[in-house]
C-alpha cells in the first residue's frame, strides 16, 4: 500500500501496543509512533513504539526515545488517536460494581451501593479518558466501546463496526472526534459474529488490521485535504 497523498503526518496512536493502526499509517508513509506501558507485541516494529506513560505527548510533547533506544523529534502531531483503557469504564464491565464488599460510595455526584475498589477504579478509568480526550491536538479520535450510564462520558460523535471492514466478527465501537469525520463503511460482512462472545480478556480492545487500514487511509485523506485548502487560501 502506497502512500495516498503528497504530504507526511506526524501521528500518535495513544495506548496502542499491537501496532496494528501505527502500521497502517506507516504503509501510507506517514510518520506514525504507538505508545503504551506496554512493550509492542513481537511483531511490531520497536523503533515506531514509544514505552511508557502516554500523558506527557498528550500535552504536546515531541521528542522522545523510542523501544529500541532510537531519538526522535517531531514538530507537532497532526493527528492523535487514542485508546483509553475500557475496563472499568465500559457498559459490560457495570454488573461488577456490585460485588460485595459493597458499601455506600459517590460517583460523580451519584450515591450508589457498590464496590468501594471497583469504583475507585472507574473514576481513574474515566479521569484517564477525559485526559486523553483534551489532549492537546487540532485532528483528535478517541475511541471506547460503549460506556456505562455511570460514567457519565460525552456523548460520542460516530460508532463504527469491524464487519464494515470485511472482518467476520461484529463488535460496536464509538468514537469522540475532534475536527474529523465519521468514519464510512467500505466492505460489509454479510454473517458476521459477536466479537465480545468470541474473544476474551485484552483481545477484546485489539484493532482489526482492516479495520486499521480503513482509519488510516480515510483520516490521513481528510486532514491532507483540509492542509491543501488552507494553503490555497
Amino acid at each position: 500500500m502506497g502512500r495516498n497523498r503528497k504530504g507526511v503526518l506526524n501521528v500518535l496512536i495513544a495506548c496502542e501496543e499491537s501496532q496494528a493502526e501505527c502500521k497502517a499509517f506507516r504503509e501510507l508513509g506517514h510518520n506514525a509512533y504507538s505508545c503504551d506501558i506496554q512493550k509492542c507485541r513481537k511483531t511490531g516494529n520497536p523503533d515506531w513504539h514509544i514505552h511508557g506513560d502516554v500523558l506527557p505527548y498528550l500535552d504536546g510533547k515531541t521528542y522522545f526515545t523510542t523501544q529500541s533506544g532510537k531519538r526522535c523529534t517531531v514538530r507537532h502531531w497532526d493527528l492523535i488517536i487514542a485508546h483509553p483503557p475500557c475496563t472499568y469504564i465500559c457498559k459490560l464491565s457495570s454488573c461488577q460494581l456490585y460485588k460485595e464488599p459493597t458499601t455506600a460510595c459517590s460517583v460523580m455526584g451519584e450515591t450508589i451501593i457498590a464496590n468501594w475498589d471497583r469504583v475507585q477504579a472507574l473514576l481513574k478509568g474515566r479521569e484517564f479518558f477525559m485526559r486523553c480526550l483534551n489532549a492537546k491536538c487540532d485532528y483528535l479520535a478517541v475511541e471506547n466501546p460503549i460506556p456505562m450510564a455511570l460514567a457519565k462520558l460525552p456523548r460520542p460523535s460516530c460508532f463504527a463496526d469491524p464487519s464494515w471492514y470485511g472482518v467476520k466478527y461484529t463488535k460496536k465501537t464509538c468514537y469522540w472526534l475532534r475536527n474529523l469525520p465519521p468514519l464510512m463503511a467500505e466492505m460489509m460482512h454479510n454473517n458476521p459474529k459477536s466479537y465480545v462472545n468470541a474473544s476474551r480478556g485484552k483481545y477484546r480492545s485489539r484493532t482489526f488490521p482492516a479495520m486499521a487500514c480503513a482509519i488510516a487511509k480515510q483520516w490521513s485523506e481528510f486532514i491532507l485535504d483540509e492542509r491543501s485548502k488552507k494553503q490555497q487560501k
